[in-house]
């Protein structure tokens, strides 16, 4: 898919916006939702995504919108290099296919990584169910603790 087109209100993102599909939410407030990627490269792989915009890419993007999803990655970016103790973190965003882009509603990517480990190849190997809860779980409390 290229750079340009219409927006699909049927992407799993919007899906998941409108309740229609599972995620595992880890944040959520008035414009942003932040969740849990099920095909994660990393422990920890979170997705943080607009709730009102329609934008598919940061061309479309309003600057207002991309601040607030700015501000919530380096909230919880915090967290989780608190939490998991990451030696780095990696902050992504992707445009087109070309790109990377698989899910054409703006999202950015948060991807804890570790000495030693290569990251896992994003949309190839889907995580288990249970240790994504557990997971979820822990950063929800450790998010809810700081306020």
């Amino acid at each position: 898919m290229s750079l340009y087109g219409d927006y699909d209100p049927q992407n799993i993102f919007a899906l998941i916006l409108r309740g229609e599909a599972p995620s595992y939410k880890i944040y959520e407030d008035a414009d942003v939702l932040a969740f849990l990627d099920v095909f994660p490269q990393s422990r920890g792989h979170v997705l943080v995504i607009p709730k009102a915009s329609q934008a598919r890419n940061i061309l479309e993007v309003e600057p207002a919108v991309l601040g607030a999803m700015m501000a919530t990655v380096q909230r919880l970016t915090r967290v989780i290099v608190d939490e998991l103790k990451p030696d780095g973190v990696q902050i992504a965003q992707f445009n087109g296919a070309p790109a990377g882009q698989t899910v054409y509603h703006i999202h950015i990517h948060i991807i804890p990584r570790w000495e030693g480990e290569e990251a896992g190849v994003h949309g190839r190997g889907k995580a288990d169910p249970e240790e994504l809860k557990l997971l979820q779980a822990r950063l929800v409390e450790r998010i809810s603790s700081i306020g």
